[in-house]
């Protein structure tokens, strides 16, 4: 045998023997994956110039507000070099259903995670194990425990006391500042709108203390017809109460129709959170005044550019503003990213609006 082969055979034959003894590192672990420490973070993770991939994972598909907010999303990605989106969801508010897509979207291996959270604590340990896998992990329109789940920020529509003071100032400017009212929300585990509830009974403390919850809080989850049988059966429960707050876009429209089908809309108000499509023809008719939420769009969209500058190490924790390509310098807070003020759509206002 020359030399030549008996290099090649020993070559070969040593194969097993270096695979059993192990073999060196011989690239680092991924900025941002877990660390020799055991501690991991959801910080930068993409190289210079590498197209990032986000999953974008709503709350469900298929309704007004997510459809517009997947909108914004595609036109952040479509402006910005280098990024891939994808918007995907479960087709009902199912928390098994989202943390399954959590999981099936890091065994993929995207880049960034942007989730609205169904659930705060049933997706934290799935967030956690992407970013473990050095995944970059955002939630936005409703965060997942800060801790349990080490998602680097939340985006978020507005501030929190800012929403609830805006809801309840209309329902006082509606309904008097003694109105006798109902929420009506979706799921009990939805953590941006129980906080808001929070804000709401605190404001209302302090500034209307005659104002007051005729009803425990109804759950009929993220239903319009369920959320429209509910009201009707509080309503028939309830003759006393003069208001209705509807805490999701499902929620709003479907206690307004249960005010409107029975013929209340002179005699209740219905105040709530819903997109200026959904809403407008009741304004229009008359038996709303108002509609308050954000621009949804610009939700999606800031989404977006938050993912992607988070894994480009483009926004980190300590800084307190972000710019954000159309949107301009937005304020961060802490470990969150705040869209701004609430809006409040009238009959002047919700036909500028397509969402």
């Amino acid at each position: 045998m020359n030399r030549r082969y008996l290099l090649m055979a020993l070559a070969i034959a040593c194969v097993p023997i270096l695979t059993l003894m192990g073999c060196p590192q011989t690239e680092p672990p991924s900025e941002g994956g877990a660390s020799a420490s055991g501690t991991s973070s959801s910080g930068a993770t993409a190289e210079p110039g590498q197209t990032i991939e986000i999953a974008m994972i709503p709350k469900l598909i298929g309704i007004d507000f997510f459809n517009a907010a997947e909108r914004g999303a595609q036109e952040a990605a479509d402006e910005l070099d280098g990024v891939e989106l994808i918007y995907d969801g479960p087709t009902e508010a199912s928390v098994e259903d989202q943390v399954e897509m959590i999981e099936m979207y890091t065994d993929r291996g995207v880049d960034v995670l942007a989730v609205a959270c169904n659930d705060p604590n049933a997706v934290a340990d799935s967030l956690q194990r992407a970013v473990d896998k050095g995944i970059t992990v955002i939630t936005w329109d409703s965060d997942a425990d800060p801790e349990a789940s080490s998602r680097a920020f939340f985006v978020n529509q507005a501030r929190p006391r800012d929403l609830a003071e805006t809801l309840i100032d209309e329902m006082a400017r509606q309904a008097g500042e003694d109105a006798n009212i109902v929420i009506i929300s979706s799921t009990p585990t939805a953590t941006n709108q129980n906080t808001w509830i929070e804000h709401m009974r605190d404001y209302m403390n302090q500034e209307y203390p005659d104002m007051a919850e005729a009803a425990d809080i109804q759950y009929p989850g993220e239903d319009q017809q369920a959320a429209t049988m509910t009201t009707q059966d509080v309503l028939k429960a309830n003759p006393a109460i003069n208001g209705v707050i509807g805490l999701s876009s499902n929620a709003f429209p479907g206690a307004t129709q249960a005010v409107v089908d029975q013929g209340l809309e002179d005699e209740v108000a219905v105040v709530g959170l819903g997109t200026p499509n959904a809403m407008r023809a009741w304004i229009d008719r008359g038996e709303i005044d108002t509609t308050v939420l954000w621009d949804v769009v610009e939700l999606g969209y800031l989404a977006v550019y938050v993912g992607q500058a988070v894994a480009r190490g483009e926004l980190s924790p300590g800084d307190e503003s972000f710019d954000a390509g159309r949107l301009g310098e937005v304020a961060v807070e802490g470990d969150e990213v705040i869209l701004g003020e609430p809006m409040v759509f009238t009959k002047e206002t919700v036909g500028d609006y397509d969402f």
